[in-house]
């Protein structure tokens, strides 16, 4: 035990020593930043980055922070933020408190915008050797975007001794950047720089060699330079048309979710809902509603406030649906403009209801930790709230079938779709079928609102952006159809989404709009047409 003591006691001294050590080494070249103005706060900072020690690195960025000072009584240089009426004073290498100072005994150590760059390009070098992996893919990234030549031999030391093959990649592209731009490199040096950058692909590195391809560089360099430019203008249009494709995939995934209840009860009741985005919108508050909840009484279960919306929104949106149509649509069915103009008149009463409750300003509604932040899939970026959308309306669009096919509910329902004086003859009561039907649907609107409320406002206009939309997903796909509204959701998203960058979003949508409205002229029915009551009627 003693003995175990002693070597631990041993090994505090030599790490302090290291360290006071350490310190010394620095601390001329950390005094030196406030002597000589801005030319000599340069030339000091040039010798700290070169010197290549970390523990620079929390000097530096006192210096950016701009809490860097010079303390008049003795010239020492310290670090001085703000406590009250004074400033607290600290050692900018090791820490160490140095008590407080009025605003008078201290001046503040100024720099400019080439100061500036340099700190930048200064942390971005000394940080490459930190060992939190993190840090020195940071760093590395920094080095690219600075292309300070001074951090060059540093960049070497670090790329000799780092093992991870993503940060070493990033060194790699970071070196290469520097050589270009700096100049003097050779031949083979040069071609090796232009393939490095030309493997990363992405728009920082095709505005590099755009560079190198029309400068004074050599020969060698432009030509090099110019092959890899299209090499990778072809990459990023190729990325470029799967990000669309993807971003497609993600509208359509919403437009499903709108689409898929209205799908629903247009199909079996043949009624045009006009308050179906007022589900969508029901949706979206009951998750705001439940989040509050989870936010007063247990915060630390937000993550699952999500979870919980989903079957209350359901509830909730279904409920309201059946009281509809017990209350209004049922004494309307073979009437469709009586329908549409009752429902219309239902959206602007739930409009008005929900902005006496909750006001007309947007809510706010949190994201849970799962489905924030994003991530890279070769060159295409995908975030992963969207990527849980995409996913739950799979789910949903497979759930619904599921009950449509084997249950007695979606049994029923198919016989009503088809025949529903045979239906009725056959004992089923086709008035509650209706009604489970329309809050079926109204239910899978208030799931779409608890989707929605992650990538859109909160507001009592929620519903109203979507409800076109739908209409022309199931018009689009064939009226009752799910498999119908599953491409025609997916084929309208994707086709917005490759519109846009040409058209713009407002004649993007106009375009679709005159696609679909020719498509029907040649297909009624839409693309899947089934034979039922709302196509009999």
């Amino acid at each position: 035990m003693r003995r175990a003591l002693r070597w631990l006691m041993a090994v505090c001294v030599v790490v302090a020593t290291s360290t006071t050590a350490l310190a010394a080494d620095l601390r001329p070249l950390v005094q030196a930043l406030g002597s000589g103005g801005y030319s000599g706060t340069e030339k000091a900072l040039a010798q700290l980055s070169e010197a290549g020690d970390p523990a620079a690195v929390p000097v530096i960025e006192a210096l950016q922070a701009g809490d860097l000072f010079v303390r008049k009584a003795d010239g020492t240089v310290v670090v001085a933020r703000k406590s009250g009426d004074a400033f607290t004073l600290t050692d900018p290498l090791t820490g160490a408190a140095l008590g407080n100072a009025p605003s008078g005994a201290i001046d503040k150590i100024r720099i400019n915008n080439s100061l500036r760059r340099a700190l930048s390009a200064a942390v971005g070098a000394l940080t490459l050797m930190s060992p939190d992996a993190g840090v020195r893919r940071s760093a590395a990234d920094a080095v690219f975007k600075s292309r300070d030549a001074a951090a060059l031999e540093t960049l070497n030391t670090a790329l000799a001794k780092e093992q991870d093959t993503g940060i070493r990649r990033a060194m790699e592209q970071a070196r290469a950047a520097i050589l270009l731009t700096a100049g003097g490199a050779s031949d083979a040096d040069t071609q090796a720089a232009v393939a490095t950058l030309a493997a990363r692909g992405d728009r920082d590195a095709l505005a590099l060699l755009s560079m190198i391809a029309t400068s004074g560089a050599s020969d060698t360099a432009k030509t090099a330079a110019a092959s890899a430019v299209a090499t990778v203008e072809q990459t990023l249009m190729f990325w470029g048309a799967l990000q669309n494709l993807w971003y497609g995939l993600s509208l359509g995934s919403v437009l499903l979710l709108a689409a898929i209840g209205l799908a629903v009860t247009f199909g079996v009741m043949g009624v045009i809902n006009m308050a179906h985005g007022e589900m969508v919108m029901i949706g979206a508050y009951t998750t705001f509603l439940v989040q509050e909840l989870f936010r007063a009484h247990a915060p630390g279960l937000f993550d699952l406030s999500i979870l919980v919306a989903l079957p209350a929104a359901f509830i909730v949106a279904g409920g309201v649906g059946i009281v509809i149509e017990r209350s209004v649509i049922r004494w309307l069915y073979g009437r469709p403009l009586e329908t549409l103009l009752a429902t219309w008149g239902l959206s602007l009463a739930l409009q008005q209801a929900v902005r006496s409750i909750f006001g007309p300003s947007n809510r706010e509604v949190g994201a849970p930790s799962w489905m924030s932040g994003a991530f890279e899939l070769g060159g295409l970026t995908i975030t992963y709230g969207r990527l849980w959308i995409v996913v739950f309306a799979f789910a949903v669009f497979g759930a619904l079938l599921v009950a449509l096919k084997r249950t007695w509910f979606g049994l029923s329902i198919r016989a009503v779709t088809q025949n529903r004086p045979m239906a009725n003859a056959m004992g089923i009561r086709t008035a509650r079928v209706d009604a489970l039907t329309f809050g079926l649907g109204s239910g899978i609107a208030g799931l779409a609102g608890v989707a929605l409320s992650q990538i859109d406002n909160v507001s009592p206009n929620l519903g109203q952006g979507y409800i076109i939309d739908s209409f022309m997903v199931v018009v689009f796909g064939g009226v009752g159809n799910l498999w119908g509204t599953l491409v025609g959701a997916l084929a309208l998203g994707s086709l917005n989404k490759f519109l846009e960058p040409y058209a713009g979003a407002v004649l993007g949508k106009i375009l679709v709009l005159v696609f679909i409205i020719l498509f029907i002229q040649r297909r009624p029915r839409g693309l899947f047409a089934l034979k039922g009551r709302a196509v009999e009627a």
